[in-house]
């Protein structure tokens, strides 16, 4: 009993962080949109101590905190994913604007030697 009230709190303070860091805009909304996913989850868990069983007697495992365990895991992995793929497209979009910059601070560079020339 104690575990559900403390899972109940923990992802109760979970959303309302995220909540507030979305509102703040620290954190974007289609993260947030995930980690509020997560935190319902937990709280509807957390409320109702059988689903868990139930979901792992349908899936097939023995225990219900392996299943909670595996899907944590796999949740983790798809948003280390999910990070390692923005941060590729920002590495490139920041490489291709530093490019940019150099070409127009070239072009500047070419017209005050033009113009003090003349």
């Amino acid at each position: 009993m104690i575990a559900n009230v403390l899972g109940a709190i923990a992802s109760i303070i979970t959303f309302v962080f995220v909540f507030w860091l979305m509102r703040r805009g620290v954190l974007r909304e289609k993260y947030a949109v995930l980690w509020l996913l997560f935190s319902g989850a937990a709280l509807i868990l957390s409320i109702v101590p059988g689903a868990l069983r139930a979901v792992s007697d349908v899936v097939g495992v023995e225990t219900p905190a392996n299943l909670l365990f595996f899907v944590t895991i796999v949740l983790l992995i798809l948003v280390s994913i999910q990070l390692s793929y923005e941060l590729s497209r920002h590495e490139a979009r920041i490489r291709r604007l530093a490019e940019e910059v150099a070409l127009l601070q070239q072009e500047i560079r070419g017209i005050r030697g033009r113009r003090d020339g003349d």
